[in-house]
Parts: C-alpha cells; structure tokens; sequence
C-alpha cells in the first residue's frame, strides 16, 4: 500500500608521535591498525592497576625511604661512616629503583630514532647532578619524576577503563535455548539465528529481534539513558540492554563483534585516532621544542667561559640540568590528549558519540545548527489526530472497516490507525483488496466498495467531498463507503518531548537554529512556531537543503547539520560537524556523522556543544598553566636562581595539577548553558 502525503520520511528508523614524550598524546591504544602511535616506542602512561596500587608505587617508595635516610644521615644524624664511596653507593641504590625504568626506555627511544625524549633529558639531568655531587637532588628528581609518571599513567588507565566500562556492556556468556533447554554458551561464539532466553535483569549480548510479545529495557549503557523501553515482538533490541522483569526470548541477528556495542566501543576508542588541532600543535612543538632546550642547556653550561671571569664548570652545569629538568614538556603532551579523551568520556556518559577530538573542537565553536525535522525534532512515530466522520454514517463502524482494510499493509499510516481503532475485527470478510500505487487502498465489503487514502484517491473515483485538503495543517487519509465520501482522518508526527528544551538551550548557548524539511511548508511552519524557530523552510529537496546551507557558510558562519546521516548525506558533508539523530538506528548513520546522539533526543544537541566549550576550556587552561609556569623556572633556573626543587614543581608539579584539571571534566555536570 502505498498513501502518498507530503512527510519527508514517515517512517520510523529501526531501533536501530613522536613527540618528545613518546607516546603521552595516545592515552588510549586501538586495534585498529590506523592508529596512529607515534613513533612507536611504546610508553602510554597506562598502568595495570591490577596487582594494586601498593606494586606501582614500590619502587618510588624503596627510592624515597632510602633518599629520606640519605638526607637525615647528611644534616641531621652525621655518621663517619657515611662519607666516600658508601655514601654515592647509598644514593646510587636509592637511585635505581626508579632511574633503571627510565634508563631503559632512554635507551629503547634512542634505539628507535627518537633521541630526543623526556627519557633522555631526565637522564641527563639526573646523572649529570651525580657527576657535581648533588647526589640527593639527582634521585629526588628521578623520584619525583617516576610518581608524577606513574600518576599520569593511573589518570589515563582510569579515563580508559571508565569509558570501557560504560560502553562494553556485554556479558560474556548467554543462555541460548536448545530443544528448549539453556545452555551457557561463549556470546563470542553464538551463531546468527540462534535463540537466547534473556531472565529478569540479564544483560543481552548480542543484537536480536525480540520473539517475546513485549518486554521492557534499561537501554542505559547505549543512550545514557536509564528510563525503560517497552519493545513489542519483531523489533530489535541490542547488545548491553537490560532486560526488566520477565523472561524475554531474542533470536540472534548479528554477530558478537558486528553488533552496535561492539561498533561504538571500537568507534570511541578510535576517536584518538582524529586529534584536535591543539594536540596537533604539541605534537609539532614539542618535536622542534625538546632539541632546542637541549642545545640551551649545552649552551648555558658552554656559553658563559667566554664571558665570564669566575666561570666555575660545576655551578653552570647545575644551571643547565635544571633547565633540562624545567623543559620538560611533559604537563602539556598527556593533560591535552588526556583532556580531549575526558570530553569523549564524559559525553559516551551521556549517550553522545564523538567520533574524534578534532570534532570535540569544531562543536564548540558552532553559530547555526540546521535540523531536519522529522525523527530529529519529532518523534517519527504517527498518531491519530482527529477523526472526521460525515453525518448518515456510523463512526464506529466505519473506523473497524478502515482497521480491517489497512492490516493488509505495514504503512506507518495503517500502524497509526490500527493503534488508534484496536483490535481488528475478524468477522469482517475483504474482497478483491486492491492497492492503487501513490493513491491507497480499495476493496469490497458487504457488496459494497471501501476507498482509503489520499484525495487523490476520491478524485480518481469521482467521489464528492466538501472540504479542502489543503486547509488542513496534518496529513490527511481520506474514506469513501458505497461510493460516498464518509470522512476523513487526520494523523500527524508528534513533536518530541523535549525538543522545546533544545531550542531553548540553543539560544542560550547564543546559537541559531534553522528547520529545513522537505515536508509540506504549512506542517514545518506549524512545528517552527510551537517551538520557537524563526527560520523555517518546508518543501525542500535534497539539493534545496544544500543550497540553504551554503548561504548560512556563505555568511562565514560555522553550522552543523543534524539529521539522520543517510537521507542527508549531502548536507551533512557540507556542514562543519555532522549530527546524526538515532545512534540506534542505522549503521550508515554511525559511518555518516561526525557526532551521534543515541537516545534521539534533540536537548542532546546543546549539550554536545557545551560539552566541546568546556573540553576546549580545560584544554587551554593547561596550556597556559604549564607555558606560563615553565616560562617563569625557565628564566629562574637560567639566571641560577632555581634550583632542581623549583625544576621539579615546573615539570612533575604541573604536569599533576594539568591532570587533575583535565579529568574533572568527566566529573561536570553540563546542563547549565549560561
């Protein structure tokens, strides 16, 4: 069957490095074989947590203990013993617990071409205060520099796991029934077209189509979302929804490592893979930055025998290893990755998908957002709105002949009525049902003819009516009885809950919003004024929508396109950032966009913005924190007026502090848009 009407999509979509620090700017490490790790050498700051916090830090703590003895045995209890050899022995063991590492991983960056790195400039400057007798000082830096490291690693190994544990929902097992028995079997070897019996508040390991009649769903883990979804038997319900409080039987449609989960776990731990133009920045600074500290250093030890009379080797020496040890740019390679990983984090939190940091960066700067309106703004779901039966026949009657005529077709439109009718009478006997292909449906009932669709409908049938079809603002399904104009029925889109919020929170992020749609002009216009859209197009094609776009671009203004990512593809190319609606629908929605929204609800769409200022925010904020600060014990420690102390703070110090700030934002709330 086919009711032609003006709605642009009627349907419902279907539940559907090398920097100077290695490899500081990968946090997280995928497995596919695009990413990007640098120059391969291996350190990302994780740490496996698994063996307790106790086994990460024990050898800062042999170090510490030992250096702390060191320092009392030096100025507090003075031992004749403690002079000579034993004494650089005492501080070269308390040195190797946390120099060897270090040493290694020098030794592996150099061998890998990376001469260069934090590795480098930390041994350097610590066994070069051994070679002037500053032995306490060397393995405090080390020390120092070993826990801000392990810190760091603990930071990135949370931020990874949290997002992991969010989103890689699914049980390792699942009861799949044979011969109408469970049994536990591997989900990763569940074949396609098995059956699974999914108990009260179990987790679903794969993607399904519901046989059950109807159960109810946490869809948390997919859309951030804990409010239930009730699914009817023949829908799709997917891997890491909780079932409620029934038992629910699911036949398997999609393979363990193909099902939606599994595709946004890969896609957020991918996003790492596509840097944000401040990541870019470090990368490229740091490469140029670290070789020139280093000839500083050579210069600032080198240099002064040429210009000054007292030169004492040992004094400029220390001065350049604490310029080393302040040059370090070790606060800004893992806090800015590690902040732009934090706003996919927070936003996989909330059910919005970014699919690189870059695009983290470009939401924050949006001016427009231009939205679809159907299944973006509203619900695409059709429902009843009125029911207009002429005088002389029998409402009633009339509806169950209409329910009947249209269970012979699987329209949105027969849905809507069949859920507005009820029950279908099975009594009444259809003959000859005919579909008229752009017009709808006829058959004989009773010995008499049913005619239901469009208008055009009864003007192919010559049957008088005496209204307007254009002054009504809904589609409209027209009935005919015995040759005779019996009515007509209004069905409409419902606007979705919360899409009023959205615009709301669109202007007060001081963003435009425009509605474009290929629906007819006077139903956009409708749903623009309930909404509070001034800018609202109706009767567009797909290269309509492309040309209203470029006139927005043409202002020089930045717009992102929120749609359902296949329909749209055209104009979400063109657009800055590309939002998709509907995470649960379509995989080419999730290959589309640059941004998804999974629970479909448009008041995600300020929050994706704000959660790209706030990211960008922090981002800065360690950026400035760690130039300024470094700047300062730069030229402290030039003019010998720092020591290694100082030197510490400005790398390990801030390097901590540019943490902390970068994973707070995991913790922020982001429903205040003022």
């Amino acid at each position: 069957m086919e009711h032609i009407h003006t709605e642009e999509k009627i349907t419902k979509k279907k539940p559907k490095q090398s920097t100077c620090c290695c490899s500081h700017d990968e946090p997280v490490h995928s497995n596919n074989d695009g990413h990007d790790h640098g120059d391969g050498d291996g350190h990302d700051h994780e740490h496996n947590a698994e063996g307790g916090l106790f086994k990460i830090f024990l050898p800062a703590i042999i170090s510490l203990v030992l250096l702390l003895i060191g320092i009392g045995l030096d100025n507090y209890f003075p031992q004749t013993w403690f002079t000579g050899y034993v004494r650089i022995a005492w501080y070269i063991v308390a040195y190797l617990p946390v120099g060897l590492p270090v040493l290694r991983e020098a030794y592996e960056s150099i061998m890998k071409g990376d001469v260069f790195s934090e590795f480098f400039l930390m041994c350097i400057a610590t066994i070069g205060a051994f070679a002037i007798g500053e032995y306490p000082e060397g393995v405090a830096v080390m020390l120092f520099y070993t826990i801000g490291e392990n810190f760091q690693g603990l930071a990135v190994s949370r931020a990874k796991s949290n997002i992991k544990s969010l989103l890689d929902q699914r049980p390792d097992e699942v009861n799949v029934l044979e011969n109408n028995v469970a049994t536990k079997v591997k989900a990763a070897d569940v074949t396609i077209g098995s059956v699974i019996q999914l108990k009260a508040g179990e987790k679903l390991g794969l993607d399904g189509e519901l046989l059950s009649d109807s159960a109810s769903f946490n869809t948390a883990a997919l859309t951030g979302e804990s409010k239930p979804d009730t699914k009817v038997k023949g829908e799709t319900v997917l891997a890491g929804m909780i079932n409620g409080n029934t038992i629910a039987l699911v036949k398997v449609t999609t393979a363990y490592k193909d099902s939606k989960l599994s595709k946004i776990l890969e896609m957020v731990q991918n996003a790492t893979t596509k840097k944000a133009p401040a990541e870019l920045f470090i990368r490229k600074f740091a490469k140029i930055y670290t070789p020139i500290v280093v000839y500083l250093a050579i210069a600032i030890c080198v240099l002064p025998w040429l210009f000054v009379d007292n030169y004492v080797f040992s004094d400029w020496l220390y001065r350049a290893l604490v310029f080393l040890v302040i040059s370090c740019p070790c606060a800004l390679v893992i806090s800015i990755p590690l902040g732009y990983f934090g706003g996919i984090g927070a936003a996989s939190k909330n059910g919005i998908l970014f699919k690189g940091s870059n695009f983290l960066d470009s939401i924050s700067t949006i001016q427009n957002v231009v939205m679809d309106k159907t299944g973006t703004m509203t619900e695409g779901v059709f429902k009843v709105q009125e029911v207009i039966i002429q005088e002389g026949f029998d409402k009633a009657e009339i509806l169950k002949l209409v329910n009947v005529l249209e269970s012979q077709s699987t329209h949105p439109v027969a849905t809507a009525i069949h859920n507005h009718v009820g029950q279908i009478d099975a009594s009444i006997e259809l003959k000859n049902v005919e579909e008229i292909s752009g017009h709808g449906l006829k058959a004989e009932i009773n010995g008499k003819e049913l005619h239901v669709g469009n208008f055009k409908l009864m003007d192919k049938f010559k049957i008088q009516y005496d209204i307007d079809p254009n002054s009504v603002v809904y589609t409209t399904i027209a009935i005919a009885y015995d040759n005779k104009f019996a009515g007509y029925l209004t069905i409409a889109d419902e606007i979705k809950e919360d899409a009023q919020e959205a615009v709301s929170k669109l202007k007060a992020l001081g963003v435009k919003v425009t509605m474009l749609s290929g629906d007819k002009t006077n139903v956009v216009q409708f749903v623009a004024d309930k909404l509070g859209i001034a800018n609202a197009f109706g009767d567009l094609l797909p290269e309509d929508k492309v040309n209203k776009l470029n006139e927005i671009k043409a202002k020089n203004e930045t717009v992102a396109f929120v749609g359902d990512g296949v329909n749209d593809a055209p104009v979400i190319a063109l657009s800055t950032v590309g939002i998709a609606m509907g995470g649960l629908g379509s995989d080419a929605t999730i290959e589309t966009a640059d941004v998804v929204i999974q629970d479909d609800r448009p008041s995600k769409i300020a929050m994706a913005i704000n959660i790209g200022k706030q990211t960008k925010k922090i981002v800065w904020q360690n950026i400035t924190l760690a130039f300024v600060v470094k700047a300062f014990v730069l030229i402290l420690g030039a003019g010998g007026l720092a020591t290694m102390w100082e030197a510490v703070f400005a790398d390990v110090g801030v390097a901590l502090l540019a943490i902390l700030n970068a994973v707070r934002i995991q913790k922020m709330k982001f429903n205040n848009f003022t």
